[in-house]
């Protein structure tokens, strides 16, 4: 079933690597984030602090082909800049994906990549496709990748939203994010669902769990039926869930298939999808809980079940971002050690359909 695998391969994708696992390093003393103090006691600030000195922008002319981005239209006004990126790739790619959502009186951009300058060609981008302003710059949640270009936002006065205590883990530039340059943290700051209208757009902000301790929100367009994600979606991608709840994240799963059962998905990571996406990411998470549970049952232990658990899946071996499965970088937390310290030693009995 899953067998042995993966020698970290060099520097292209470490920067990425950096950018993604962000501030969840070095969190001794995080409120309300045990599961991620205990993946901690595998990383240290230092290692992460050399990966992050790495650069992490695009050289020369900025463009989307450049950045490895593509505009995709979902709906009337409504617009993902689907990033192209994968470990092993161009390390001036933008890492993440992005949205755009023109309303009648203005703009919502759906996090600003990883750079100011990849916020700015999103910023660009917007102009060639409205003369509405951008209203509201949207933090799905804190992690870099999504966030770094927010200086170029705050350089423009345009507010920025998030959720949960982003503006707390900002604030404390802990692990790699003391490396990590300029920040900007969120002007606005939600702790329940929320509706913004961008004059005659309505978008729903809700609240989900379970990747980026408790500062995940998702986007809803109601009228076009696309929904922005953020990283709670990884479409045909490995998730990262060393900052994360993975039974959390299985019922916020849910929850999104329930609720958006016609909805075309703009994820974090990956190209666009459906309900379909959602359920296959299900099933990754699912099997990395049967198998976690198996190793429980054998009594094993976490160096143990990674050595024999290494190797990805069939149905997930043309996955993008697979050194995140194993050990492919020593002493950062990955999907096996993050299931072995949730499931393994877990007394918890799954409630997750």
């Amino acid at each position: 079933m899953f067998g042995a695998k993966a020698k970290f391969k060099a520097k292209q994708w470490i920067v990425a690597l950096s950018i993604a696992l962000v501030t969840f390093v070095g969190v001794t003393g995080w409120q309300n984030n045990s599961i991620a103090d205990a993946v901690a006691q595998t990383s240290t600030a230092t290692e992460l602090q050399t990966i992050a000195q790495a650069p992490a922008k695009p050289e020369g002319n900025v463009n989307l082909q450049a950045a490895g981005l593509k505009l995709q239209e979902l709906g009337k006004g409504v617009y993902a800049l689907v990033s192209s990126y994968d470990f092993g790739g161009d390390s001036n790619y933008a890492i993440c994906n992005a949205g755009i959502i023109i309303g009648s009186e203005g703009v919502l951009v759906i996090d600003p990549f990883q750079t100011p300058a990849l916020a700015d060609l999103a910023f660009a981008t917007v102009k060639t496709l409205t003369d509405k302003p951008i209203k509201y710059v949207l933090n799905t949640h804190y992690h870099l990748d999504h966030t770094g270009g927010n200086p170029a936002a705050r350089k423009l006065g345009i507010p920025i939203i998030g959720r949960g205590l982003i503006r707390e883990y900002f604030a404390s530039r802990r692990g790699s994010l003391s490396g990590a340059g300029e920040l900007a943290a969120p002007d606005l700051v939600i702790n329940a669902d929320t509706e913004i209208y961008l004059g005659d757009r309505l978008v729903q902000l809700k609240r989900a769990e379970g990747h980026s301790s408790g500062t995940d929100v998702v986007a809803y367009v109601p009228d076009a039926k696309v929904l922005f994600t953020g990283d709670i979606v990884f479409s045909k991608t490995i998730p990262f869930v060393g900052d994360g709840d993975i039974r959390q994240w299985q019922g916020s799963l849910y929850r999104l298939i329930t609720t958006y059962p016609d909805a075309q998905v703009v994820p974090g990571h990956g190209g666009t999808t459906d309900v379909k996406g959602l359920q296959e990411q299900q099933a990754f998470f699912s099997d990395l809980e049967k198998l976690a549970l198996s190793w429980k049952a054998q009594g094993l232990t976490k160096e143990q079940a990674i050595a024999k658990s290494s190797t990805i899946p069939d149905p997930y071996k043309d996955y993008k971002f697979k050194p995140l499965y194993a050990s492919a970088v020593p002493r950062l937390p990955n999907n096996l050690e993050t299931a072995y310290e949730q499931f393994s030693r877990s007394s918890l009995i799954p409630l997750v359909p």
